[in-house]
């Protein structure tokens, strides 16, 4: 695929279908995210694999967010939440690992790790698969942050949803540049 192709045609995709990625097209995903802009070398990542039934693992942990929230939580707020994970055949939680270095602030630590997902979604479609980065509120929900076991520091970028697509891409609005830029001149 050609580069320029890969970086202007990449979309999100919610419905995804099995198969999951096949062994090669993870470690093809992974070393992508590896090659993320990565400030001190301090390699502040840390990924978290659910397939099979690891999907319905994570779906609990959803749930239990849900009823820490609210213990009179709905049977159908719960399916819906242990439902989520089973969106795709395999999900990564992405995770920015800080680490404390008095060169390297936190915040690109964290911009690494999303950097490192975002590489994640450019080589998944480079392979033929679909993607899709989720957060929402359990991403920041200090029950889901104990069940996958973070640290203080430690962010929880997201969740990357993979697998094959099961409809074609959508069309999305070409967006002009000139819109989103400043430009100072001297």
């Amino acid at each position: 695929m050609d580069a320029m192709a890969l970086l202007l045609d990449r979309q999100s995709h919610g419905k995804l279908e099995a198969p999951a990625p096949s062994a090669e097209q993870m470690e093809m995903i992974y070393r992508a995210a590896l090659r993320a802009p990565d400030h001190g070398e301090l390699r502040p990542w840390r990924f978290i694999e659910y397939s099979g039934q690891g999907r319905e693992t994570l779906g609990e942990i959803f749930a239990g967010a849900e009823l820490e929230d609210n213990p009179d939580v709905s049977d159908k707020t719960l399916e819906k939440a242990r439902g989520k994970p089973l969106r795709a055949p395999f999900v990564i939680a992405v995770i920015a690992a800080v680490k404390a270095d008095k060169k390297v602030p936190r915040i690109e630590q964290v911009v690494s790790a999303g950097c490192a997902a975002h590489a994640m979604l450019y080589a998944a479609h480079a392979q033929g698969l679909g993607a899709m980065w989720r957060t929402g509120d359990v991403v920041y929900h200090q029950h889901v942050r104990k069940a996958l076991r973070l640290e203080h520091d430690d962010e929880l970028v997201g969740f990357l949803y993979l697998g094959h697509c099961a409809r074609g891409d959508r069309d999305i609005r070409t967006l002009d540049p000139a819109d989103f830029i400043e430009r100072v001149e001297g």
